[in-house]
């Protein structure tokens, strides 16, 4: 098996380069409007923005701002397939203009111009990133009534292009089956609200892709890979910064597509190939040893569960994971100057052929012919 990661260095407004309805996810995190690190950024793209900023007009700026983002979400709409899913990484704003401090509510905004444009909504997913912050609030303090709540989340919105996705040919049912989730993971990735995931803090000698780095943590865009595409699938990224997606996309055996205004980011997105195998194959290792011990825990007091999985013959709770499969991956080869490609193995290594006998069931229930047909 093998997957394409291709790097455009171009505005993404513009994806003519992708056909239309070709690309089956979208996972990314859009410069945020009105938080001050992305201005220069949002000025370059807009002398209207530039204005509204000079003359501390806030509301004025933002609206600009997010003017700048809606043709983007126009071409998502447009090289999405039927069924596939848009997922939002964005946070709300805070900022003091000409003395006035306020929110600037951007999930809203963005969400409000998906919905004009035709996408479905689907729950969003709050995720709620580490702080050490020591003070709790803004403003007064202990005083009322001019204190403010900090922000110490983030929202996920999932939007989906028309009705929810069919797997017809024989083929794709296949492959969506080996890229089934197990059931404790579908528990907790499933839930509205994330806890533990920690941003990404990027180390670049270019100094303007520095200041524009915010990457959100790779556990954030591989779960999102791995709940809304399936093996094969094309993920694109509108906003590669530093490639977090991307590597996500290579760790979950589905091809990618970025696009990037800042040439600085170059050399970030492509020494991934310097770490992925090893960062991807350790996060499938670490994925099996927290379903074996999740087994162990549960087989104590609810036995050891009916079902066994046919690639690495452990137990699993449910006929849908009977034939989930990672594929490892055994290399990576950078193609030309803005393109690698990744290869794949197709048999579980050998530390994983092992002996569960402790969570194994000593009668395996064995679906009934055709049952494995459940999509």
């Amino acid at each position: 098996m093998k997957t394409t990661h291709n790097i455009l260095f171009k505005n993404s407004k513009k994806m003519g380069a992708i056909p239309s309805s070709s690309v089956h996810l979208v996972v990314t995190s859009p410069p945020y409007p009105m938080i001050e690190m992305w201005d220069d950024m949002f000025k370059r793209q807009s002398n209207k923005i530039a204005t509204a900023l000079k003359h501390q007009k806030g509301i004025e700026a933002f609206e600009w701002m997010h003017r700048e983002l809606d043709p983007v979400w126009k071409q998502i709409h447009r090289i999405l397939i039927d069924g596939g899913i848009a997922c939002i990484n964005i946070g709300d704003a805070v900022r003091t203009i000409d003395g006035d401090f306020r929110l600037y509510p951007n999930h809203s905004r963005i969400l409000t111009a998906m919905l004009k444009i035709g996408f479905n909504a689907l729950p969003l997913i709050l995720w709620r990133k580490p702080t050490n912050a020591p003070n709790k609030f803004m403003g007064s303090g202990m005083l009322p009534a001019g204190a403010y709540v900090t922000l110490e989340h983030e929202y996920i919105l999932i939007l989906r292009k028309g009705s929810k996705r069919e797997f017809i040919s024989a083929r794709t049912k296949q492959t969506r089956r080996e890229g089934a989730f197990f059931w404790e993971e579908r528990n907790r990735w499933f839930s509205d609200v994330w806890f533990g995931l920690i941003g990404t803090t990027q180390k670049m000698k270019n100094s303007a892709a520095r200041l524009r780095s915010a990457a959100f943590p790779f556990e954030l865009a591989y779960r999102l890979i791995n709940m809304y595409s399936a093996k094969g699938d094309t993920v694109v990224d509108p906003f590669l910064g530093t490639g977090t997606t991307m590597a996500a996309a290579m760790a979950s055996a589905r091809n990618s597509i970025g696009f990037e205004i800042e040439p600085g980011f170059r050399d970030q997105i492509f020494s991934i190939k310097d770490t992925v195998i090893d960062a991807s194959n350790d996060r499938i290792h670490q994925r099996i040893l927290n379903h074996l011990e999740f087994v162990r825990e549960r087989s104590k007091e609810k036995g050891t569960p009916k079902y066994l999985n046919r690639n690495y013959k452990f137990s699993v709770i449910t006929r849908q994971e009977i034939e989930l499969f990672f594929n490892p991956l055994d290399s990576i080869e950078q193609i030309d100057e803005n393109s690698m490609a990744v290869t794949y193995s197709d048999v579980p290594p050998e530390n994983y052929e092992g002996d569960w006998q402790d969570i194994t069931p000593t009668r395996a229930k064995k679906p009934k012919a055709g049952q494995l047909q459940l999509f």
